[in-house]
């Protein structure tokens, strides 16, 4: 069997194969047709893996504030007159707390670490604690200020969530 050369005139352009220049434009509108329709998508989908992350660190850190709670008015964590029973800050509820009930007063852990507010600016060498906004037991739902205990957290973007509430009312 004998192996015959490919005569490139057979392409009928002098010898040259490729693309013509009206190809490669229908190639690009294709193409820039598709990302108009991708990037959206695309965007969607980050926004809603990052409300999905903030919900589950809001359920984490409200957990742990009941708990700690809790904890103080079974008389497991020492208060003193006039403290409302949860913690000063939320590292507190990762640093632990000494257990007035356990002999060896070994220490209360509700956290093992603090979670980030996901739609904080992508600084990562603050402190998660610093991410969050935080209410006091004193102060009104609608003006949440922080004072000498952490109630509840929420966060502080100014965005609106994909369910048109935001993100700080969470």
């Amino acid at each position: 069997m004998t192996v015959r050369a490919v005569d490139c005139r057979v392409f009928g352009n002098g010898g040259f194969s490729g693309f013509s220049f009206i190809e490669l434009l229908v190639t690009l509108a294709i193409m820039s047709v598709l990302l108009t329709v991708a990037v959206p998508m695309v965007q969607v989908a980050v926004q809603r893996q990052q409300e999905n992350d903030l919900r589950i660190a809001l359920i984490q850190i409200r957990e742990a504030l009941d708990a700690y709670k809790k904890a103080s008015e079974q008389g497991r964590i020492a208060l003193k007159v006039g403290e409302s029973g949860y913690p000063a800050t939320p590292e507190q509820l990762v640093d632990g707390v000494d257990d007035q009930r356990s002999p060896t007063r070994q220490k209360l852990y509700f956290l093992r670490r603090l979670p980030r507010d996901p739609f904080h600016h992508r600084d990562f060498e603050t402190a998660a604690a610093l991410t969050w906004g935080l209410r006091s037991y004193a102060s009104p739902p609608t003006n949440p200020a922080q004072r000498l205990d952490v109630f509840d957290v929420y966060s502080k973007s100014d965005r609106i969530g994909l369910n048109g509430v935001p993100y700080r009312d969470w």
